[in-house]
């Protein structure tokens, strides 16, 4: 089903730029709620009962406020210093231990929370749904400043040399000062009028900060002053609606031995040269709005079906595909070991072999979403759910 010409025009007259939320739920809803349809899409796969081959273990559970209250942010935990920091939709900030799950500090700023919290040189940044940039001391979780940028952070603000980058959804990269929250810089690019909800996180490497769009390109700014360095189409637009010609690159990069990859929703997953941008192979059969993770040899992704998938770093070639777990809303995977983990919709994670992609085994949570990719530190899985659960999990 297609938008037509009209409506489109008449959604962006009235918005400006529409985002659509979540692929699994919203295209087709967006589809259906346009064109009279119905939704057509599949249903998430029923789990089916098999003899585990691992034993989990739940080390520890505890609860980070609210968490995202369902709603579709990039709230993400992260690690450092010892502890692992997560954030609320409300403004709570929590630092916990690692080993233990007790809580070290927990501070409560009354900012509305969209994206974060990004580790810096003793700093944890945290972007709000109200254009705020707010900076907290890692140790005691005291507020060291605040900024205005031009509108909504929905990415993980990155930290490199003293400086903090945070993409917002109206398309503008900004450059602040660690210490202060002084702007250092900024670049602005144009949104698309549909696009997926949400920004990647930007890659700092080498001096430069890489970056996916809307429109599917790729571009390199130098991290120092933001001045263009090269730029790339990793996506191509195809289909004569503007469902079908979203190319969202929302997905983090990620770089090994000098080369850049990237997956885009509907615009395959490429390879790209670190120093100049060149692309070295890309697999356009391949739609992904999770992530991506990788081991020595080979990346590992959700696709837009939710199937986990194994691909060969040297060419893009997919080497296995896990569909058992179809439409559950699959976080992107998280490789270890000969492990990859992802979590779900109802608040399961999954375990599953590197070698052939079979389901090893799975433990609950919580009844809520998880759509944060897992974080794993010292063969120890980290998981946040969008109702504020925050655990600790490892195979026995």
């Amino acid at each position: 089903m297609r938008l037509t010409l009209s409506v489109l025009i008449f959604v962006t007259l009235l918005t400006g730029c529409t985002a659509v939320d979540t692929v699994g739920e919203s295209i087709s809803g967006i589809t259906d709620y346009f064109s009279g349809g119905e939704d057509n899409a599949d249903p998430p796969s029923l789990l089916v009962e098999y003899v585990p081959e691992i034993k989990l273990e739940v080390i520890w559970k505890e609860s980070v406020g609210i968490g995202a209250d369902e709603q579709s942010l990039k709230l993400i935990p992260v690690i450092g210093n010892g502890k692992i920091l997560a954030a609320d939709l409300e403004g709570v900030v929590q630092a916990r231990s690692l080993t233990t799950g007790n809580l070290i500090w927990e501070t409560e700023t009354d900012v509305h929370f969209s994206g974060g919290p990004g580790l810096g040189a003793g700093t944890v940044i945290l972007g709000s749904s109200d254009a705020e940039v707010v900076a907290l001391d890692i140790e005691t979780g005291a507020v060291l400043w605040k900024s205005t940028v031009s509108s909504e952070v929905l990415s993980v603000p990155v930290i490199d040399n003293n400086i903090v980058v945070v993409r917002t959804t109206d398309g503008a990269v900004i450059a602040l000062d660690e210490k202060t929250g002084g702007k250092r810089w900024s670049y602005e690019r144009a949104v698309p009028a549909l696009s997926l909800r949400g920004t990647g996180s930007p890659l700092i490497t080498e001096g430069n900060l890489i970056g996916g769009y809307d429109n599917g390109k790729l571009m390199a700014l130098r991290l120092a002053d933001g001045k263009y360095v090269w730029e790339t189409s990793i996506a191509i637009p195809k289909g004569r609606s503007e469902i079908e010609r979203l190319v969202d690159l929302d997905v983090d990069p990620i770089v090994i031995n000098g080369v850049i990859y990237i997956a885009s929703y509907q615009g395959g997953i490429a390879a790209i040269s670190e120093l100049d941008g060149d692309i070295l192979w890309r697999n356009e059969t391949i739609s992904s709005h999770s992530g991506l993770s990788n081991d020595y040899r080979y990346l590992y992704l959700t696709d837009s079906e939710s199937h986990v998938m194994q691909l060969d770093q040297r060419s893009g070639a997919a080497l296995w595909k896990q569909k058992d777990l179809h439409q559950r809303r699959l976080t992107a995977p998280a490789a270890y070991e000969n492990y990859v983990v992802a979590g779900d919709f109802e608040g399961y994670v999954h375990w599953l072999s590197s070698t052939d992609g079979r389901q090893l085994g799975r433990v609950q949570v919580t009844d809520g979403a998880i759509d944060a990719k897992p974080i794993v530190v010292d063969n120890t899985v980290y998981v946040y759910a969008k109702d504020g659960t925050l655990a600790a999990l490892k195979v026995q």
